[in-house]
């Protein structure tokens, strides 16, 4: 059983280090579909990736619920990472999760399990922080909306596959929906919910 001693670290500059991690994010978010890296290295606990560590250390705290996956969920080392460095409390319904780890793609929920905001305030909404194989190898996708001059590429490996078809629920909800970031490693892609994707090889 892993102690609190022994887990492993978060940021070694605090500030700093969620000051730069955060720029990525928000860069990331203002940009659909650009890779954006995260410098700042945190140590990582079970299935977690140094991307999604970073994330957790920068956006999570004790007024964020969070739901996890269940890979995620069963690990006690990573559920005592979160707590010891975030604070932030882990919930059972996804429904009132402010951001959701799915450490596989095969794992997600269906999304309307998730917080979709309210037209009064669509900010209530969850973002779901997905880890994917890569960011920089697999099929091709086009995307289209604010942030993007006319289109932008973006060469994935993700599951599940069907990923930017269930996000079309994203066009009918709108203002409310579902934001995305994915994580590959340090690498971070943000599909906003204004975002409409279309795979190149469909």
């Amino acid at each position: 059983m892993t102690t609190i001693a022994e887990l492993p670290p978060g940021f070694a500059d605090k500030v700093l280090s969620a000051q730069s991690t955060f720029r990525s994010v928000m860069d990331a978010m203002a940009r659909p579909g650009s890779v954006q890296r995260i410098i700042p290295m945190a140590g990582t606990a079970g299935p977690m990736m140094r991307g999604t560590a970073a994330i957790a250390l920068t956006l999570f705290d004790h007024d964020t619920p969070i739901w996890l996956d269940p890979r995620i969920s069963d690990s006690s080392d990573v559920l005592k990472w979160i707590k010891f460095h975030t604070g932030a409390p882990v919930v059972q319904d996804p429904s009132i999760a402010a951001f959701a780890l799915i450490s596989d793609g095969v794992l997600l929920p269906t999304l309307e399990r998730f917080a979709l905001g309210t037209n009064e305030y669509p900010d209530r909404s969850t973002t779901v922080i997905i880890q994917v194989e890569s960011l920089e190898a697999g099929r091709s996708f086009d995307l289209r909306g604010p942030g993007i001059d006319d289109v932008a590429t973006l060469q994935a490996s993700i599951r599940p596959f069907d990923l930017f078809d269930r996000l079309r629920l994203n066009e009918t909800l709108f203002p409310r929906g579902i934001d995305v970031v994915l994580v590959a490693d340090d690498f971070v892609v943000a599909i906003p919910r204004t975002t409409r994707v279309v795979s190149k090889e469909s």
